[in-house]
């Protein structure tokens, strides 16, 4: 996985750019939001997802991890692509979709061009307590969002090796009720592992 690229902008479009990285050259997808805050930056930093399918690597760039973070929801929710997700991200800014999906606004998601009724009620749906919880925990300080970040991180490390998304949820979850939030990483993917 190719997290971030930094290197210099060489070319602009609104849907893409390219950028050179010690004289390698990548092509990345943009969204208008992306494309309007880079504006005229020579060296650029952007955080990347790469979607591998059976035709094609694509590689998707933001200008902030919170907008990838954003993409990253949309792409999980069933039916919504990544192409669409960028579609999406084009319309309305992270933090304006984020305070849509939390308000069930649906006639803000339905605003986008190709998203239709039902595909925005299953987004409102599946994101809008993911991304509650996420506000919630950023409005009280932030030890939730440090929480959810270990977690997803130790989420990620046994579903690599090999353990159940379940199996694994559920052995996080009885960790973290057990020794509390003040668990490291390192530790919480131990125990998780003996548990799962």
């Amino acid at each position: 996985m190719i997290a971030y690229l930094k290197g210099k902008l060489v070319h602009k479009e609104p849907t893409f750019i390219q950028i050179d990285v010690n004289g390698v050259g990548y092509q990345v997808s943009i969204s208008l939001h992306t494309f309007s805050e880079i504006k005229d930056r020579e060296d650029l930093k952007i955080f990347t997802y790469l979607h591998v399918r059976e035709d094609a690597h694509v590689l998707y760039g933001f200008v902030s991890e919170a907008e990838k973070q954003m993409f990253l929801q949309l792409i999980s929710v069933n039916g919504v692509g990544p192409n669409t997700a960028l579609v999406v991200l084009s319309y309305l800014p992270p933090a304006d979709l984020r305070s849509a999906i939390v308000r069930e606004d649906a006639v803000a998601l339905q605003a986008v061009k190709g998203i239709g009724g039902k595909t925005a009620q299953r987004i409102i749906l599946e994101l809008k307590d993911k991304l509650r919880k996420d506000l919630s925990d950023e409005e009280t300080g932030k030890p939730g969002m440090v929480h959810n970040t270990v977690r997803r991180e130790a989420l990620t490390a046994l579903v690599t090796l090999g353990i159940a998304k379940p199996a694994a949820e559920k052995s996080i979850d009885t960790i973290l009720k057990r020794m509390g939030t003040s668990i490291s990483l390192e530790e919480l993917v131990k125990q998780a592992l003996k548990n799962a």
